[in-house]
């Protein structure tokens, strides 16, 4: 009889040497899994075990998805990733009408929250491509508010100079 640390690092068994041999043939055990024999005092990897090396012999199972894992939860979302892209595709498109406000401020926010969430806890949470896109938008837009709101000032100095040479 068997144990193993599974891919999901939760353990598995007892199980007899048969079963472990079928995990061998259908991928989810390959050289790299962890293995406690019946009374030994250390865990060992298969391609250690002798009894198993002849199943190991080809080349290198690919890991299985975390769902082909018995227990192993797919990462969720986050969903502050998720909505600071959203707020940063908002600021872009409305920079023009009200300089995307209050969207971007919102969308880096959101973004740079969800990064933090997702660094503490990487195994449990993806996005982080999510919250760049939402950090990159949101910056984005502040840039071209900031290029209008000064093209405006611009366009209005002429006027402005022209009041004052006639005073």
């Amino acid at each position: 009889m068997y144990k193993i640390i599974g891919a999901d690092g939760k353990e598995y068994g007892p199980i007899a040497a048969e079963v472990l041999r079928q995990w061998i043939a259908e991928g989810r055990a390959d050289a790299r899994t962890r293995v406690l024999a019946e009374g030994a005092a250390e865990w060992k990897t298969l391609a250690e075990m002798p009894e198993f090396s002849p199943l190991l012999a080809g080349p290198p199972t690919p890991a299985l998805p975390s769902a082909a894992v018995p227990g192993a939860e797919e990462p969720k979302t986050n969903p502050l990733a998720l909505t600071g892209m959203v707020m940063g595709i908002l600021a872009l498109t409305l920079c023009i009408c009200c300089y995307g406000l209050p969207f971007n401020v919102l969308g880096l926010i959101f973004s740079a929250l969800g990064l933090l969430q997702i660094k503490q806890d990487p195994a449990g949470q993806q996005g982080r491509g999510l919250a760049v896109a939402g950090l990159v938008l949101s910056s984005l837009s502040i840039l071209l508010a900031v290029l209008f709101f000064a093209l405006g000032v611009a366009r209005t100095v002429p006027d402005i100079l022209r009041r004052i040479q006639a005073h």
